[in-house]
């Protein structure tokens, strides 16, 4: 399909579309968008995060709503509030030359009667999460008895974030007759379960996620002890001085202790994750938009729904179970025709996810090395040096002090001076080791020195001699003799 007019939609919407730069609609935009225009069917729409998927339900949906009507015709659900916030801005965006249709997202962390308050106007379309729609529901603020539309987005996310009853409860408000169209990442059993007990005899479209990868971004691996991951990411964040990025967490405690690492040796870093409030979100979400953040640590849940432009670097810190997990992360970079670089942080016993995510993926990981302490030191001293040089003096100094500085340091030489201002900043550079990060170059130095030949000594006597006689033979020493003990005559 070559452009959007194809498709049957609207001059309105062509012409918003038009400004925010659409071209040519995606697979999932192609194969969905006519089917549910154009035939009153439930629809399952599978594909990977990053392709569009918004688009694909929210024009048809849109073009469905009759702005005359004064009822809630359509709703869309969506698992995390950051999600619902987005989904909401290109609706309205895409809507902008449509008879006036109300659209209103609404979801925990907001003050719930700020959003009683709206919906007393009607709300043609909600955009919700779970929990906070069951509260308004439960106070007869919100009406589903004439909806038309349900959209169930992202449905692997929500129904893996334990919202399986807030969806029973939610449809039971919903007449049977309304279109439901499902979209998400993967098609686990929950999925089929939901389809199964909700859905009439859905029409399937499923874009296969090899194709979906995005073709400008590089994927690359490092093999580094866990350990050393943080410092790691410490000297890949001074060698690339302009990235703009996100790191993947698995965990909501592990986010929130890197990026309090890293804001301690002053890193323009913050944490993303479920047990920040609303208003944390947001503060965090308008300072990495303002630039005034270059990275963002985040678990997968709190990333669904981050739209930032220009981000050049993801990094896998601890790597995803899943291949569409990795699909959804690397997918955070490289957006509008730009390019950008995924990085895992392996250590040597991971290497079969990333074969398991190449095969799948159709992609090749290529190794890099941990930049060398002394590389990211020289990158410091020169961008300290940049900063003195470019301090404006005039004005700023009080006469006196100048020339009392100038008559302490009048016996040094530039090169004497220099030395001594640099050593002063020294500690500030935030080297916390010398060493190779690169876990194979450290093990390739180790070998010989234990046991002198580097390599595994088998026990004959099953898994606990085994698991023994190794932990001896890295420590140096062959396995433990032990001593008979004397029979007593």
């Amino acid at each position: 399909m070559e452009n959007f007019e194809q498709l049957g939609i609207s001059g309105e919407v062509l012409k918003a579309i038009e400004e925010l730069g659409f071209k040519k609609p995606t697979e999932i935009q192609a194969a969905a968008i006519p089917k549910l225009m154009n035939e009153p069917r439930d629809l399952i729409g599978l594909a990977q995060t990053g392709t569009g998927k918004t688009a694909a339900f929210g024009l048809p949906l849109i073009e469905a709503v009759n702005a005359s009507e004064e009822y809630t015709q359509g709703l869309i659900l969506a698992p995390t509030r950051e999600l619902g916030k987005q989904i909401a801005e290109q609706l309205h965006l895409f809507g902008k030359y449509k008879e006036k249709i109300n659209m209103l997202a609404v979801y925990g962390g907001q003050e719930i009667r700020v959003q009683i308050r709206a919906l007393k106007k009607t709300q043609h379309v909600i955009i919700a999460t779970p929990g906070r729609l069951i509260d308004l529901i439960k106070r007869k603020a919100v009406k589903l008895n004439q909806l038309k539309f349900l959209v169930l987005d992202e449905a692997d996310e929500m129904l893996n974030m334990g919202f399986k009853d807030e969806l029973d409860e939610i449809l039971q408000y919903t007449p049977d007759d309304k279109l439901t169209w499902l979209f998400s990442a993967t098609m686990p059993d929950f999925i089929k379960k939901i389809v199964a007990e909700y859905m009439h005899d859905p029409f399937e479209i499923r874009i296969n996620p090899k194709s979906e990868i995005n073709k400008n971004i590089k994927h690359r691996y490092v093999v580094v002890k866990t350990q050393d991951k943080s410092e790691a990411l410490k000297r890949f964040l001074d060698i690339h001085g302009d990235m703009r990025g996100v790191v993947f967490c698995r965990t909501k405690r592990d986010t929130q202790e890197l990026a309090e690492r890293l804001i301690s040796v002053d890193y323009k870093v913050d944490a993303l994750h479920g047990d920040l409030s609303q208003a944390q979100r947001d503060r965090v979400m308008q300072r990495f938009r303002k630039n005034e953040l270059q990275l963002l640590v985040a678990t997968d849940v709190a990333a669904r729904g981050i739209d930032v432009q220009d981000l050049s670097h993801v990094f896998h810190f601890s790597l995803p179970d899943s291949v569409a997990y990795y699909t959804h992360r690397s997918g955070r970079t490289a957006r509008a025709g730009k390019k950008g670089v995924s990085i895992c942080f392996t250590n040597g016993r991971e290497r079969y996810k990333l074969n398991r995510i190449e095969k799948t993926l159709k992609i090749e990981f290529k190794k890099i090395l941990v930049p060398e302490s002394k590389d990211v030191l020289n990158i410091r001293v020169r961008n300290w040096a940049k900063n003195v040089l470019n301090t404006p003096t005039k004005k700023k100094l009080d006469p006196e002090l100048l020339d009392q500085a100038i008559t302490l340091f009048g016996n040094l030489s530039k090169e004497e001076l220099i030395a001594k201002v640099l050593m002063n900043e020294y500690e500030k550079f935030h080297i916390d080791s010398d060493r190779n990060l690169n876990y194979e170059e450290q093990k390739s130095k180790e070998k010989g020195g234990r046991g002198g030949k580097g390599k595994k000594h088998w026990n004959k006597r099953g898994t606990r001699g085994q698991k023994r006689h190794q932990s001896s033979a890295r420590d140096g020493q062959g396995a433990p003799r032990r001593k008979k003990k004397r029979r007593k005559k």
